[in-house]
């Protein structure tokens, strides 16, 4: 699954993808107008992995991953600039929207000043602007066809002028609610505003849990709202402190984020947003080659989730013998879960829970 960074210029997405993947690409002082995008893949961090990990101690540990994409700047009113952007993150399977919270005049600032609830505006503005011209000019292109005798496709053609709707009303697609029908409709046009997005406010480093930054994070979240975006509401960090906890070494971590008064690095947060944001969880196996999450659909039954595994055990799917993360760390080994009745056996439509932990019985 990818997710785009996306933002105005100098807003630290660079900076955050650093923190991310651990890549150490260079960050301009000055907005940049050509760039290929960066990519980066990142494991989702996982203590259930790490407890099993323990317990098993198999020859290799393999976590769930989510592909992060760098993206140039994005420039208010300029849509030859923003073309370049969107044409790359409408390939994305959703957007991590990144909004500068930080104050530093070394780096400049497009719009003069800090003002994350403004720059969410006008980003999601660009985002609208870009759809209703795609939606504008498919309907045109629909009625032409139309005059020389081609019957448009009256399905595409009811949803676009649902699109459009929204749109003129300056709201993302993303705040409406398509049927599945109405979704295979749009799917192969590509929207923006139509991708699930997460929010970050990139604050300084010594403007977190101020009284500033709460102030953006409510603004924030009362304009998400309206827009079905960021259900959990903005996710407030410093790239740049991110960035250094990448250099420090592990034994030096636990005591950084103590004095940060934080349990774990925003960075982590974010990633495991991005993995909800998308709909997708994890099912786990164990044993002593491997130990392993693989990724899937929330919802998705049992047959087809032993797919990720090999296509031969879905197509020979007898049973799943499941306990949850859970029940078996409480029960401490799969004997005693069987014994105390939290182990079981389900059929190929039991919809797989996060952090099952499962082994599949399959003949081929």
């Amino acid at each position: 699954m990818k997710l785009a960074l996306i933002g105005l210029a100098n807003a630290g997405k660079t900076t955050l993808f650093n923190a991310l993947t651990g890549q150490k690409i260079d960050t301009p002082l000055y907005a940049t107008t050509d760039a290929e995008p960066h990519l980066g893949t990142v494991k989702v961090p996982d203590r259930r992995l790490d407890e099993l990990t323990q317990i098993f101690k198999p020859r290799k540990t393999t976590h769930a991953t989510v592909e992060y994409m760098d993206l140039l700047g994005l420039t208010k009113g300029d849509m030859e600039q923003n073309r370049k952007v969107f044409e790359l993150a409408k390939g994305a399977d959703a957007l991590v929207h990144v909004l500068r919270g930080f104050d530093d005049e070394a780096v400049a600032n497009p719009l003069g000043d800090t003002d994350p609830p403004r720059d969410y505006a006008a980003v999601t503005a660009e985002q609208v602007f870009w759809d209703f011209e795609l939606v504008d000019k498919r309907l045109a292109r629909m009625e032409e066809q139309a005059k020389k005798g081609t019957k448009p496709d009256e399905a595409e053609r009811r949803v676009l002028l649902k699109c459009k709707e929204v749109l003129e009303g300056e709201r993302p697609l993303r705040s409406a609610r398509f049927e599945p029908e109405e979704e295979k409709a749009l799917a192969h046009l590509q929207f923006v505003s139509i991708l699930p997005e997460v929010v970050v406010v990139n604050a300084g480093e010594g403007d977190l849990r101020t009284s500033r930054t709460d102030g953006w994070v409510a603004a924030l979240r009362e304009q998400a709202a309206k827009h079905a975006d960021c259900a959990s509401g903005p996710v407030l960090l410093s790239a740049r402190i991110e960035s250094e906890l990448n250099d420090l070494p592990p034994g030096e971590i636990g005591e950084f984020l103590r004095d940060l008064g934080v349990e774990e690095p925003a960075k982590d947060r974010l990633i495991h947003a991005s993995y909800r944001l998308l709909g997708l969880i994890s099912f786990l196996t164990t044993g002593p080659d491997e130990v392993r999450a693989w990724t899937i659909r929330e919802g998705t039954p049992a047959q087809k989730a032993a797919g990720k595994v090999h296509s031969d055990i879905e197509r020979g799917f007898i049973r799943a013998e499941v306990v949850h993360y859970d029940d078996f760390m409480a029960a401490g080994s799969h004997g005693a879960a069987r014994s105390a009745g939290t182990l079981r056996l389900e059929g190929k439509t039991y919809a797989v829970r996060d952090g099952d932990i499962i082994e599949f019985r399959f003949n081929v």
